[in-house]
């Protein structure tokens, strides 16, 4: 029996703003696979749109640990972002989430210390360039700091020395 083709059929312009509400409910909601695919069908009718691609970013975040195909994807997606704000932040986000995974999967400090430290730089650049009421990025330090801290973990003495350990099952970075 030979396979059954289908098409993606697209979507209108004017449905964008309804289904970007639906893409951020259906995270809300732990669908990170509806969020994503209407992510990409705003995207492939606006290819533009920030909204979407922050959407987009954080849904494929939201089910990490993921192939390194995913984790590259939200990467380059957030590198593409207009706003150097932006860029810098959900990069940070990236990190500090592919860090969390990596803390869930593993329970392995040393292993997610590279990602979250990754995170806060990021974390500290998006803080200097926020306007003075979006403390966003001090927030997700702040998260990384306790993190850290829950974990009692403590760095090498030279970071610059510091050797991740590597789980030949464990996604890379």
């Amino acid at each position: 029996m030979a396979k059954q083709q289908f098409s993606l059929k697209p979507i209108a312009r004017s449905s964008i703003p309804r289904a970007l509400q639906k893409a951020e409910r259906y995270r809300l909601l732990n669908e990170a696979r509806e969020a994503e695919s209407i992510c990409r069908d705003i995207l492939a009718t606006d290819p533009e749109n920030q909204e979407a691609a922050v959407c987009l970013i954080l849904a494929l975040s939201d089910r990490f640990p993921s192939t390194q195909t995913e984790a590259d994807e939200a990467r380059s997606l957030a590198a593409a972002l207009r706003s150097e704000h932006d860029r810098a932040y959900y990069a940070g986000v990236i990190e500090e989430r592919w860090a969390k995974a990596m803390l869930r999967l593993h329970d392995c400090m040393s292993a997610a210390y590279a990602s979250l430290r990754e995170a806060m730089t990021l974390f500290e650049k998006a803080e200097s360039l926020a306007s003075d009421d979006n403390d966003d990025a001090t927030l997700r330090w702040n998260t990384c700091v306790r993190l850290l801290e829950k974990a009692d973990y403590t760095p090498p003495a030279d970071e610059s020395e510091h050797v991740e350990i590597i789980d030949e099952d464990m996604p890379m970075r």
